[in-house]
């Protein structure tokens, strides 16, 4: 076995594939924590690549537009990812439980459809899960190591109880989170209870192994940490206390977002609840750091690297009055700053952590991502405008950053060029960065993957469609928009040798191909 999960790749020159587990190829509607995930590692080896970046695993909903970062739980693992074939071989499902003929979309997510198909056969196993001598022992054993999932489990049993009615709408005592009603709620509905505790033993146990298996191909796994969580949420629901609601109605006082940028003129309204950062109450205040400890260790547990979106947000942060249409009429309020993740490292250890600072980006959160020494992002689609300075551009970049060639909420880089909306001068200027001098759409992307390989920026990550050079019907997610996102879904026979092959020359073409347990004494983190 060759683990070497302990290099710190984002202080040498390496490269890695953006890509969700829900996009991944497979029979049964959606990417699964089983061969698909095993084969992409192995695509990932032949063509030297050091990580996997990922969108967020967790539970996902359709009254958030089956958004990755609206979840219902900050902790919880999403059923629909649960490996189907595992079950089969564990013997919680017979083989005839699985439809010969799967009539489920290659190339698109069809959620509602998924969810059904998957909840079936997990109804299957879990009461295959109960014949067995010691399940009970072991389910008992994992709620004790994982007290998220007891109360993630409970939650869900009690809005489908409520008809889906956020918690805030609960009867009094639920409501409140009260511990006699909860365990009054837990005896009630024990068997549901259990249910769902069973789904995230099986995540866990799914995910677990193939994070081992990862490290034994030396892949570091990079996962994506959205900063806030959604208002009709375990999280929200169980640690009221730190979040700005208003006592009475627990609805918020003022909910995050950002103003006019680059995506959308009015600003981007998200609805999410705030954290109690500034509260002069130090009980408050401790209770959130330890809920921040608690995610925090959980996702290090699961990943090598997190990604926290919006980072600019613990420097200072986007404040809109709950009852604002839209995000204009906000105001920026002070975040918990350096003094935030000098303690998480206290109390963790060393994180390897990258910052997304996307946006509106002041001098002042630039300094907080150095004095942390965490690597921030360089997108080249945001780098041809002409502008000289422009952070993005190649020769613009520092060594210690990570560059995309776009993020999921990006058109992809074909899909950039042949947009009408963008200038032909910026596509002129991004030929001639990459030496080209024709009007070629179909060959862009691979430009832009040389691009960035050939930047200072220590890791390279591009996304999966960038690698194909697909088009904009094969983008992720369009910002402010709740439908068509989140859907897009790979097809098994892309992922060939030819291009693995093209991809490893392309890596040792630009140094970025250092062996997998390699590390320069220069490049040891102090």
């Amino acid at each position: 076995m060759n683990n070497c999960t302990s290099i710190n790749i984002l202080r040498q020159r390496s490269s890695g594939i953006l890509l969700p587990i829900f996009s991944l190829p497979g029979p049964y509607g959606i990417g699964e924590l089983g061969k698909s995930s095993y084969d992409f590692i192995d695509f990932l080896k032949d063509s030297k690549q050091k990580s996997w970046q990922i969108l967020p695993t967790t539970p996902v909903s359709a009254l958030f537009g089956n958004s990755p970062y609206m979840s219902i739980s900050a902790f919880a693992g999403s059923p629909l990812l649960i490996d189907t074939q595992a079950l089969v071989q564990a013997g919680f499902i017979d083989p005839d439980d699985l439809p010969s003929s799967p009539s489920f979309s290659p190339y698109l997510v069809e959620y509602e459809k998924v969810a059904a198909f998957k909840d079936q056969l997990l109804q299957k196993a879990w009461q295959r899960f109960l014949e067995k001598p010691d399940g009970t022992d072991t389910l008992s054993e994992f709620a004790a190591n994982h007290p998220w999932a007891k109360e993630y489990a409970l939650f869900v049993t009690l809005k489908a109880k409520m008809n889906n009615a956020p918690w805030y709408e609960w009867p009094e005592g639920l409501r409140e989170y009260a511990p006699q009603a909860c365990r009054q709620a837990e005896v009630k509905f024990q068997d549901e209870v259990h249910y769902h505790l069973f789904t995230q033993y099986l995540f866990m146990e799914q995910w677990q192994a193939l994070h081992r298996y990862a490290a034994e191909q030396a892949i570091q796994l990079i996962g994506d940490l959205p900063i806030y969580v959604a208002l009709d949420s375990v999280d929200v629901w169980v640690h009221q206390s730190i979040f700005q609601l208003d006592p009475t109605t627990r609805h918020p006082l003022k909910v995050a977002g950002v103003p006019p940028d680059y995506f959308s003129a009015t600003g981007q309204r998200w609805g999410n609840p705030l954290y109690c950062w500034n509260s002069n109450d130090d009980t408050v205040k401790n209770r959130l750091y330890d809920w921040w400890e608690q995610r925090l260790r959980h996702n290090f547990s699961l990943v090598d690297i997190v990604r926290i979106d919006h980072f600019r947000g613990f420097e200072s942060y986007w404040a809109v009055p709950a009852e604002e249409e839209t995000a204009l009429n906000g105001s920026w309020e002070p975040g918990p700053g350096e003094h935030f993740f000098v303690e998480m490292g206290r109390r963790l250890g060393k994180m390897q952590i990258i910052a997304e600072d996307l946006g509106i980006i002041t001098k002042e959160v630039e300094q907080l991502r150095d004095s942390l020494s965490y690597p921030g992002m360089n997108i080249l689609l945001f780098a041809f405008d002409g502008n000289p300075d422009n952070s993005y551009l190649p020769y613009n970049m520092n060594k210690a950053s990570v560059v995309y060639t776009g993020t999921h909420d990006n058109d992809t880089a074909v899909g950039w060029y042949l947009s009408p909306e963008v200038s032909i001068e910026a596509k002129q200027q991004a030929k001639l960065f990459a030496n080209r001098f024709d009007d070629n759409a179909g060959g862009f992307h691979r430009e832009l993957i040389y691009l960035a390989y050939g930047s200072p920026a220590n890791l390279a990550i591009i996304p999966m469609q960038d690698v194909l050079g697909f088009g904009n019907d094969c983008r992720m997610n369009t910002p402010g928009t709740t439908t068509g996102n989140w859907q897009w879904r790979l097809r098994g026979a892309t992922l060939s040798p030819e291009l693995a092959n093209w991809l490893k020359a392309q890596v040792e073409l630009f140094g970025r191909s250092l062996s997998p347990c390699h590390q320069s004494p220069e490049n040891t983190q102090e």
